[in-house]
């Protein structure tokens, strides 16, 4: 009986397919032992080892040409740069995987804490947070997609993070979205938000909530300060695509915590 086995049975030692196998030899990565009479291709134990060698180098990350180019004169010390040059790309990968994770996270909690409510107005604290600039606009410019389209500056991503709308004075309106760890455009400070959250199916409802976010707070005393600030959480349409959900803050004054202490009591 022969020493050498078959590339069937190879296949099945190794538990990859034959086609893998061809594959393989048609890169120039390995080769049977010899054809025998019936040119059937056998493998020994030579071709074990180096089917074992590559498939441990393609789990590790290696393309199958970075294999064949290396094996031709190829040094340990070259050996050791492919496996360095493996090491960064999967540690890229998995940033990239922990931000997938973090942005998930992040559209599950927010999905929570708007909950099933179809509005909510209340009293948050919340750290300072830091927004960059997108672009500016005059208050009553409807925003279409012809707009969004000429900014120079697209934002990378723009409807994975909150896209806040600043309305400040002079009837302008910026467009920004919120950073971290960089320095931005603008700081809004730490402290206590009048919180507005609601979910729309047409922007033509705005002006309304503006309007009621407006008087829960001259009737509970509070006084207003800074800009207004829309966040829109354009993701949270995953979960009804019909609505568009807000959430609308401003700064209270510090003046009024007599006020926010008798909310909070609610």
């Amino acid at each position: 009986m022969k020493k050498e086995i078959t590339i069937s049975e190879l296949a099945k030692l190794m538990n990859v397919s034959v086609h893998q196998i061809r594959y393989f030899e048609e890169k120039g990565v390995l080769f049977p032992a010899y054809l025998d009479e019936n040119k059937y291709r056998m493998y020994g134990t030579d071709q074990i080892y180096r089917l074992a060698h590559i498939l441990l180098l393609r789990k590790m990350g290696l393309s199958v040409q970075a294999i064949a180019s290396w094996s031709e004169d190829g040094t340990p010390d070259e050996m050791q740069d492919l496996l360095l040059q493996s090491v960064s790309r999967i540690e890229s990968q998995i940033d990239q995987l922990q931000t997938l994770n973090s942005l998930i996270h992040k559209v599950l909690d927010e999905h929570k804490r708007f909950g099933q409510e179809t509005s909510s107005i209340k009293i948050i604290h919340r750290d300072a947070f830091v927004l960059s600039s997108w672009f500016e606009t005059e208050l009553e410019a409807d925003l279409d997609a012809r707009m969004l389209a000429q900014q120079g500056n697209v934002l990378p991503e723009l409807f994975e993070a909150d896209i806040h709308y600043v309305y400040g004075k002079e009837s302008r309106l910026t467009i920004c979205t919120e950073v971290n760890g960089v320095e931005g455009d603008m700081i809004l400070p730490a402290g206590e938000y009048l919180s507005f959250t609601f979910s729309i199916q047409s922007d033509t409802d705005l002006e309304r909530h503006f309007e009621l976010f407006q008087t829960f707070a001259e009737k509970s005393s509070f006084i207003l300060t800074g800009p207004k600030i829309l966040v829109e959480k354009s993701y949270l349409s995953l979960f009804a695509q019909e609505s568009i959900h807000y959430e609308l803050l401003a700064c209270v004054d510090r003046g009024s915590d007599v006020a926010i202490k008798q909310e909070k009591k609610r």
